[in-house]
C-alpha cells in the first residue's frame, strides 16, 4: 500500500513539473520570433493593452492565437496517438493509421481545386469532414468479418485508405498545378496565420473528446489486456471501442482541419508518456496532453527561428523530430502498449 501511494505521489509530481514546462514553453512562443518581445512587454499586453503599441498587436493578433491552437492542437494529438495505440495495439499507430490526414488534406484539395474555396473557416469544416470520413471509412473495414475489430485489420485498412487518398490528391494537384500553393501549408502543417476564429468553432468537438478521455484510462488498460479477458472482466469491449474511435476521430480530426497534416506528434508523445509512468493508461493520458502540447509549442518556436526570418512549416520539424524515432520504435520492435 505504502509502494503504492508513493509511486501515485511521484507520478502527481511529475505531471505538476511537466505543467510548469507547458507553462515555460507557452511562455516562449509568445515572446521569441521575427520580433522578440520581452517578458516586461508581454505582462504589459494583458494587463494594460496598449493598440498603440506594435508588441501588443504581435501578441494579440499573431503569438497568443499561435500559442493557443499549438497547446490545444498537441493535447489533442497526443491523446489522440495514446488511444490509437491502445485500440489497435500498435506501437506505430498515429493519426495516420486511421488515415485521417490524408482525408483531411483530400477534402481541402477537392474544395479548393473545384470549388475555389480560398477561405480558411470553410477549409477547416471541409478537412474536419474529410477526417471523420476516412477514419469512419477505416473502422467499418477493420471491423468486418467474424473477429470484428483487430488490430491487423484497421492497420491494414488504414494504409489502404490512407494510400488511396494521398494517391487521389497527387492526381489532382497534378492535374491543376495552381492549387498546390494554395494547399502547401494544409500539406506540411502549419499553425502560422491561424487565428481563434478557426479554433472556436472546432473546440467544442475537441474539449467534449479530451474531457472523456480522461476517464476512459481504466477502460483502455482492460481492453489492452485482450478482448477475451475484457469480456471475462464484464467489459463491453464493442461500446469502448466505439467511444475510443469517436474520440480519435474528434481530437485528431479537429486538430488536422485547424492545423492541417501535423505529423509525429501522436506517434512519439505517447511513447515518452509510457517512459515516464508505465502503461496505466490513467496516466498515460494526463501525461501524454500536456507532453504534446509542449512538444508542439517548443516546435513552433523552433520553426519560427530557425531559417529568420522565413518560417519552416511547423510539419516539417515535427517529422524532423519523429522521423529517427519512428525508425528507433520500429527497430526496437515495441510490443508491449
Amino acid at each position: 500500500m505504502f509502494n503504492l501511494f508513493l509511486k501515485t505521489k511521484m507520478k502527481l509530481l511529475g505531471l505538476f513539473f511537466i505543467l510548469l514546462l507547458l507553462i515555460g514553453s507557452f511562455i516562449s512562443s509568445i515572446i521569441f520570433g521575427r520580433t522578440p518581445i520581452t517578458i516586461d512587454h508581454a505582462i504589459e499586453a494583458f494587463l494594460n493593452y496598449d493598440s498603440n503599441s506594435i508588441e501588443h498587436m504581435i501578441i494579440y493578433t499573431e503569438r497568443l492565437p499561435r500559442a493557443v491552437i499549438a497547446t490545444v492542437v498537441g493535447a489533442s494529438l497526443a491523446v489522440a496517438g495514446a488511444l490509437m495505440q491502445a485500440l489497435t495495439r500498435n506501437p506505430l499507430a498515429s493519426p495516420s493509421i486511421f488515415g485521417i490526414n490524408a482525408g483531411a488534406v483530400f477534402f481541402i484539395v477537392l474544395a479548393v481545386v473545384f470549388f475555389s474555396i480560398s477561405s480558411l473557416i470553410h477549409l477547416m469544416w471541409y478537412a474536419f469532414f474529410g477526417a471523420a470520413i476516412s477514419a469512419i471509412i477505416v473502422y467499418f473495414l477493420g471491423s468486418i468479418g467474424r473477429d470484428g475489430l483487430t488490430p491487423i485489420k484497421i492497420v491494414l485498412a488504414g494504409t489502404a485508405i490512407t494510400a488511396l487518398f494521398v494517391s487521389f490528391t497527387q492526381a489532382i494537384l497534378v492535374l491543376n498545378e495552381t492549387g498546390l500553393q494554395d494547399v502547401l501549408f494544409w500539406l506540411a502543417g502549419s499553425v502560422s496565420g491561424r487565428t481563434l476564429e478557426m479554433l472556436i468553432p472546432i473546440l467544442p468537438f475537441i474539449l467534449v473528446a479530451g474531457v472523456i478521455s480522461m476517464f476512459m484510462g481504466r477502460a483502455v488498460n482492460l481492453l489492452t489486456t485482450g478482448d477475451d479477458i475484457a469480456k471475462g472482466m464484464g467489459q463491453n469491449i464493442v461500446l469502448v471501442k466505439c467511444v475510443m474511435g469517436i474520440i480519435i476521430v474528434l481530437l485528431a480530426g479537429g486538430s488536422v482541419a485547424v492545423v492541417g497534416a501535423v505529423g509525429f506528434i501522436g506517434l512519439v508523445v505517447p511513447h515518452i508518456a509510457r517512459a515516464f509512468v508505465g502503461n496505466d493508461y490513467r496516466w498515460v493520458i494526463p501525461y501524454s496532453a500536456v507532453l504534446g502540447a509542449v512538444l508542439l509549442l517548443s516546435a513552433d518556436v523552433v520553426a519560427r527561428l530557425v531559417i529568420m526570418p522565413r518560417e519552416v512549416p511547423i510539419g516539417v520539424i515535427t517529422a524532423f523530430i519523429g522521423g529517427p524515432f519512428f525508425v528507433y520504435i520500429a527497430r526496437k520492435g515495441v510490443s508491449k502498449i
